[in-house]
C-alpha cells in the first residue's frame, strides 16, 4: 500500500467513524463528514461557525448513491448527471427521509454532486457513504484550494487533512434546484446557464440575489471575502486611500477561477490597507466569477 492509498484507508475510517476529513475536489477543498450521521454533520457547523440555517452539500460517488438519497430522479436530473458528472454541478431534489434535516438546513429538499477528482471519489468509495462537505474554511471567509489553506483556516479542529494538490475549477460548484416546474439556478459557478439550458432544451430562472430561505450555500450577502477590504474597480484608476494592492488574474475565464482564491489568499497576508480587481466581463459565462466577486466585496460596495 502506498502513501496515499494509506492516507485515504485512514481518511475512510474517520468518517466512518463520525470524524472530519478535509478533501480536494476539482472546485474547492471541501469538510466533509458521513452525511448520514447527524453527530458528525453538527460538528462541520461548529468548525467552521456557519449558521444552521445554511444548508449543505452532499457529495457522492455515482448516480446510484445520489439517487439512495432523493425521492425522485426527474429526466432533467438524468439529462444533468449524462452531461455534467462528474463535475462542478449540484442538483437539488426533494430528499429521502434518511437525510438528517440537519445536513439540509431543515428543507424538504437536498444538494447533490460527484466531485470530478480521483482523491475525492476514492474516499466516498473506501467510505462506502455520502459525504457532506462545504468548503474546508471559517465561514464567510475565502474558500480553501490547498491543503495549506484549510490548515491556515482550521487549524487542529479537523481530524485529518488529505492533500490532492491545487483545486483545478477554483470555485464553487453550480447549484441548481430541480424540484419546481421550471428548473432555477440558485448559486452560479463555471457551468452557465445556457450549457444548463442546452443540456435540458428548456428555458431556466436565476435566483434572486438576496432569496429569503438560504436553499443553497453561498447566498449570504457576505462570503467568499478576505479579511483585507476588497474593492472590485471599473477600471485601474479609481482606487481608494492607503496602501493597496490591484492584483492581475488571466484573461481567460477557467484561468481566472482557478487562481482568483489563491491571489486573494495569498495578498489577503501582505499587510495592505486594501486589494483591489478591475471586474471581469460582464458577460453570463463570468457570472459565477462575479457572483464571487460581490459578495467578497460586499463590505466595500457602494450602499
Amino acid at each position: 500500500m502506498n502513501k496515499l492509498e494509506d492516507e485515504l484507508e485512514r481518511a475512510a475510517q474517520i468518517i466512518k467513524r463520525g470524524g472530519l476529513v478535509a478533501f480536494p475536489t476539482e472546485t474547492v477543498y471541501g469538510l466533509g463528514a458521513n452525511a448520514l450521521d447527524e453527530d458528525a454533520v453538527a460538528r462541520i457547523y461548529k468548525v467552521k461557525r456557519r449558521p444552521l440555517a445554511s444548508p449543505l452539500i452532499v457529495h457522492v460517488a455515482d448516480e446510484v448513491m445520489a439517487r439512495t438519497l432523493v425521492v425522485d430522479w426527474p429526466e432533467r436530473a438524468q439529462q444533468l448527471a449524462a452531461r455534467f458528472w462528474p463535475g462542478p454541478l449540484t442538483l437539488v431534489l426533494k430528499k429521502a427521509e434518511i437525510v438528517p434535516d440537519l445536513v439540509t438546513a431543515g428543507l424538504s429538499s437536498v444538494g447533490v454532486r460527484v466531485p470530478a477528482h480521483k482523491i475525492a471519489l476514492e474516499l466516498i468509495q473506501r467510505a462506502g457513504v455520502p459525504i457532506a462537505a462545504p468548503s474546508a474554511n471559517r465561514f464567510t471567509e475565502i474558500s480553501p484550494t490547498t491543503a495549506a489553506h484549510v490548515r491556515q483556516s482550521l487549524g487542529d479542529t479537523v481530524d485529518m487533512v488529505l492533500d490532492g494538490g491545487p483545486s483545478e475549477v477554483g470555485i464553487e460548484s453550480t447549484v441548481v434546484s430541480l424540484t419546481r416546474d421550471i428548473p432555477m439556478v440558485l448559486r452560479p459557478g463555471m457551468i452557465s446557464q445556457q450549457q444548463l439550458e442546452e443540456a435540458t432544451g428548456v428555458p431556466w430562472q436565476q435566483q434572486e440575489d438576496t432569496p429569503q430561505i438560504m436553499q443553497s450555500p453561498g447566498q449570504h450577502f457576505k462570503h467568499y471575502a478576505p479579511n483585507t477590504p476588497l474593492y472590485v474597480f471599473k477600471n485601474r484608476f479609481e482606487t481608494p486611500p492607503g496602501r493597496g494592492l490591484i492584483l492581475d488574474l488571466p484573461p481567460e475565464r477557467e484561468a481566472y477561477a482557478s487562481n482568483l482564491y489563491a491571489v486573494l489568499h495569498e495578498a489577503d497576508e501582505q499587510g495592505w490597507d486594501w486589494i483591489g480587481l478591475v471586474e471581469p466581463p460582464d458577460k453570463p459565462e463570468w457570472e459565477g466569477i462575479r457572483d464571487r466577486l460581490r459578495r467578497a466585496s460586499a463590505d466595500t460596495q457602494p450602499k
